[in-house]
């Protein structure tokens, strides 16, 4: 567990980022709670709350903060790398263990695809496709045989490419057409009419990329059931898979079973 002593120490941006992670499991908190907790003086508190607000990634109140529910802007990659990280590391050797040797694999952006990769590591002779920068640093080199990174616009925020799910044997030429044997894909809002994200080209990428597999693997903490956010990936049918960290509400387990859709917890 993290000392006083070494919050102190540490860089004032590795501090935003894990007070956001804070408020974001807290959901509400206040300035003197997080000041006691981080080390720091309340005025400092005040002014990362101020920025983090400006951000758009908490709301700020009179005395503290909230998390931003249903917010459409995304957070940076160093917050959530910091939010729900066991769950995420148990979600990533659950949705590993669907990986068959060999194996054509998609992941798509995000932080529990990254829990994936690592959990790949003693897996052999992969093809992985992916449209998040992040993995070819987190993936054994001795996981895949090949290993192939979606070209397009490159998103800071989350360290992903946003573009079209294909590549060209020739600059210009004619599209390859390009098939996998699973998708696993990493949602940020599921609800019983299905699975979404907040950004339209994320969710276009991800719709995609189930287009192109034979099997699919949602992967979500149960931090993201019950919500909706700006754009639908696909519904509850589409899907084989919901890999999760704890059993959903009973309605939802039931719409699930009813889409027949295997739902994996550990």
């Amino acid at each position: 567990m993290e000392t006083r002593a070494s919050s102190k120490r540490r860089l004032p941006v590795g501090r935003k980022a894990d007070l956001a992670a804070y408020v974001e499991q807290a959901g509400e908190v206040t300035v003197g709670r997080l000041a006691e907790h981080f080390g720091v003086s309340i005025d400092t508190i005040r002014r990362d709350l101020d920025q983090l607000d400006r951000e758009g990634v908490v709301i700020r109140t009179h005395g503290g903060a909230l998390r931003a529910e249903g917010q459409l802007k995304d957070r940076a990659l160093d917050v959530r790398l910091r939010m729900q990280t066991e769950e995420k590391e148990k979600i990533g050797r659950l949705a590993a263990g669907l990986v068959d040797e060999g194996a054509v694999v998609m992941l798509n952006a995000g932080t529990t695809t990254l829990a994936v990769a690592r959990a790949l590591r003693n897996h052999r002779d992969l093809t992985i496709a992916t449209n998040n920068l992040r993995i070819p640093a987190e993936i054994s080199p001795s996981a895949f045989r090949d290993l192939y990174v979606f070209g397009g616009a490159v998103r800071a925020i989350t360290q992903a490419t946003t573009g079209p799910v294909a590549f060209t044997m020739t600059p210009g030429g004619p599209e390859v057409d390009i098939r996998c044997d699973l998708a696993l894909i990493a949602v940020g809002a599921v609800d019983e009419d299905g699975f979404s994200t907040s950004n339209m080209g994320d969710a276009t990428m991800m719709a995609e990329m189930i287009q192109r597999a034979e099997r699919t693997a949602i992967l979500a903490d149960s931090s993201k059931f019950g919500r909706r956010l700006f754009a639908q990936v696909t519904t509850l049918e589409r899907v084989d898979y919901v890999v999760t960290d704890s059993p959903p509400a009973p309605a939802f387990a039931t719409a699930l079973a009813q889409a027949e859709v295997e739902l994996l917890i550990p």
